[in-house]
């Protein structure tokens, strides 16, 4: 039983196209999860089914169909299609695509891989419409690409597949004659533990379905079961590029501001098995509890540089317990942003309006000074601004019940 197909002769000797290429989508309707840009009516779909492409960049992760996705375009075009990749390509290479027909198709794979003098050198012809570009790009477009060429490209972001997407891509694979033509089953615990472990990258899937089918083909399997997958996967290291660097420390810190514990926890277990730099992490973590907490507990800033000073001191793993430690308390924390807005404002005051002087009794060396410590209670009230201003106003949260309290209390002691 060959459960190999697609094989081709290079040099003398037979090499088999890899399962990934073979299972690439054949047109639209096998581009999995793309709904939101491909489906029927959509922008992106329009254009390319009348073959009225523009210049495009398509971002997202990785195995999500951005460059399957070119090779429709390129397959039904009636223009001259080019491939070049930013990884090898040089300005050389771009000038031929130029020269090489009045109106051609470019499509530069890895995209944000090229410096801004090699994006600057396609937009003279992206704008005279000489040549229409198709990007491919796992980075984010407003970090990758220089804000002239992001100008002139439509933008469309692939997203990650779901867990459904990847069982039906390898379903796919299994019965299509592309792949295994019905000669190999799966069980269903094994798909739905490759869906999971695939992290929504269709090639890795594919990949690993091959791995898996050579090794059952090996042992004299005819099915794959979750042994068998479990046996051939080394390691889950999720996908995790800039975006998803911005995305997950986003989530992570909009989760204890929400007092979510248990999704600052998860989002903080993803940023360390991505290989996060486990003092940014803690940095954040100190920004929240003093943008987030502030004064409604002023132990949240001491647990949040006590975490930091000990990821710093004892290092990984070991540091992911004071990191997890410090998340939970400045989730449970009750919030106040009252410090924060506080010298928000006084920033605004000081870059918008007029400077006060000092006032004259605050000087170095002169007098008119009262030392409150020499006052019942260690207050007396005085002037500390020339114009007096509110900046700081305590929320009913936590401690800030107390300090409002006392400065009601000053306040009303000032205007008696």
């Amino acid at each position: 039983m060959d459960l190999f197909n697609g094989q081709r002769t290079n040099y003398g000797g037979t090499i088999e196209q890899p399962l990934a290429w073979r299972m690439r989508p054949a047109d639209l309707t096998e581009i999995a999860g793309q709904g939101h840009i491909l489906s029927k009516g959509k922008a992106l779909y329009n254009i390319i089914e009348a073959d009225k492409i523009v210049s495009v960049v398509l971002y997202g992760p990785p195995g999500t169909g951005k460059t399957a996705l070119a090779h429709i375009v390129a397959a039904r075009t009636k223009s001259v299609f080019i491939e070049i990749n930013a990884v090898t390509a040089g300005i050389k290479d771009i000038r031929e695509a130029v020269a090489a027909s009045s109106k051609t198709i470019v499509f530069v794979d890895e995209i944000h891989r090229f410096n801004k003098i090699q994006q600057d050198a396609l937009l003279p012809h992206i704008e005279s419409g000489r040549i229409i570009l198709i990007g491919a790009s796992t980075e984010n477009p407003s970090f990758a690409l220089t804000p002239a060429l992001a100008s002139r490209t439509m933008i469309f972001r692939f997203n990650p597949l779901s867990a459904e997407d990847i069982k039906g891509i390898v379903q796919r694979a299994l019965a299509d004659k592309r792949g295994f033509d019905g000669k190999l089953e799966m069980a269903g615990d094994a798909l739905s533990y490759m869906a999971s472990i695939a992290c929504g990258d269709a090639r890795r899937a594919l990949n690993l379905l091959e791995l898996a089918a050579l090794s059952a083909r090996h042992s004299g399997l005819s099915a794959i079961d979750l042994d068998v997958i479990k046996d051939v996967i080394s390691d889950k290291t999720p996908y995790y590029d800039e975006t998803e660097h911005y995305d997950t420390i986003s989530a992570f810190i909009k989760s204890m501001r929400g007092s979510d514990c248990d999704a600052a926890v998860y989002w903080l277990a993803k940023m360390l098995n991505a290989g996060e730099d486990p003092l940014f992490i803690a940095r954040r973590i100190i920004i929240c509890a003093s943008e987030d907490v502030g004064n409604a507990d002023p132990n949240a800033l001491g647990v949040a540089a006590a975490a930091y000073l000990s990821v710093e001191r004892v290092g990984m793993p070991e540091g992911r317990i004071p990191l997890s430690q410090a998340a939970i308390y400045i989730a449970q924390a009750p919030k106040s942003n009252s410090c924060y807005m506080a010298v928000e404002q006084a920033l605004g005051a000081v870059r918008n309006e007029e400077i006060q002087p000092v006032p004259h009794h605050l000087r170095v060396g002169a007098k008119g000074y009262l030392y409150p410590h020499d006052y019942p209670g260690h207050y007396i009230s005085q002037t500390y601004l020339t114009t007096p201003k509110a900046f700081y106003e305590p929320s009913s949260q936590g401690f800030e019940i107390e300090i409002k309290n006392r400065q009601k209390q000053r306040r009303h002691t000032a205007n008696e």
